[in-house]
């Protein structure tokens, strides 16, 4: 698939919003994929994009970057759906909310966790990055602590939020009738190593219980959104699970026996799981994120 789309977006996702203006979207091509009667996913230059279109109208579940939005919204008409009514944001990083803006403006209803909307609205830092205040258009309207159902062309589609993990405010998409799980950048596929982003609230532990929740109604036929990577199976999230359980365990152990972070990177611990070790967040980054956070 898709590869050039997905580096693009994981070099993206520490960029600056200078750098970010300077890269070129115009030759990023978005692709699509069906994944059930009404449900597709988008392909481009950012997070994953679930739709959810029919006689209802349609969802989004994130929106890339603001530089995408007319491809996106091609790519959404020629699918045969409506303009976008409602927009979800799994989480307030730019490269799956930068084209709120653009698409509140033209009178979509953005919702999102609390925190997102928090976050959103103040700025912050990611990655070390300054990331400025949003505008008020791409903010969203309705807000959730837990999570929220959408009855909507067909079937009921659930927003639900979990505990601080990628950040504070991440939540996963379920399309209950047509077994489709949106998990945003909650599970990144082979890609790359988990992006733990500290600086918004973001828990590695939390990863294992989102996927542990995920897991618990998924079954061998659900089809499953990341963030970023190729549309994943049950065993994908299983396999990713087990591999950030076995980080932390091993980590955990190393600290208590007074290991330092190098010595614990030289046991290894991240191998046999399959995952990209030089990608965005590559296998040395990944344990010192670990060990960082354990450490308190």
């Amino acid at each position: 698939m898709k590869m050039r789309p997905v580096i693009l977006a994981l070099f993206a996702l520490t960029a600056s919003a200078v750098a970010v203006a300077q890269q070129d979207f115009s030759k990023v091509e978005v692709k699509t994929e069906q994944l059930a009667p009404g449900v597709a996913v988008l392909f481009g230059a950012g997070g994953n994009i679930g739709v959810s279109y029919g006689e209802d109208g349609t969802t989004l579940i994130d929106d890339q970057y603001a530089p995408m939005t007319a491809k996106i919204q091609a790519a959404v008409a020629a699918l045969g759906a409506t303009p976008v009514k409602f927009l979800v944001n799994t989480h307030w990083h730019g490269d799956h909310s930068g084209g709120n803006e653009n698409l509140g403006k033209a009178g979509a209803i953005i919702m999102a966790h609390d925190n997102v909307r928090v976050r959103l609205a103040a700025g912050g830092t990611i990655a070390g990055n300054a990331v400025p205040p949003a505008a008020k258009a791409a903010l969203p309207v309705i807000t959730y602590a837990e999570g929220l159902k959408l009855h909507l062309n067909g079937e009921e589609v659930r927003v639900i939020s979990v505990a601080p993990a990628h950040t504070d405010g991440d939540s996963f998409i379920h399309w209950t009738k047509s077994n489709v799980i949106h998990m945003g950048d909650l599970f990144m596929l082979k890609v790359s190593f988990p992006f733990v982003d500290r600086d918004s609230g973001g828990d590695v532990r939390g990863f294992v219980a989102a996927a542990d929740k995920v897991l618990a109604i998924a079954d061998d036929k659900t089809k499953i959104i990341p963030g970023h990577g190729v549309i994943a199976t049950k065993a994908d999230l299983q396999n990713h699970r087990n591999m950030i359980a076995t980080v932390i365990a091993k980590v955990e152990a190393g600290i208590k026996a007074g290991l330092t972070v190098e010595q614990i990177k030289a046991t290894n611990p991240t191998e046999g799981f399959g995952v990209n070790p030089k990608g965005f967040i590559s296998a040395d980054r990944f344990v010192e994120t670990v060990y960082n956070n354990l450490k308190g």
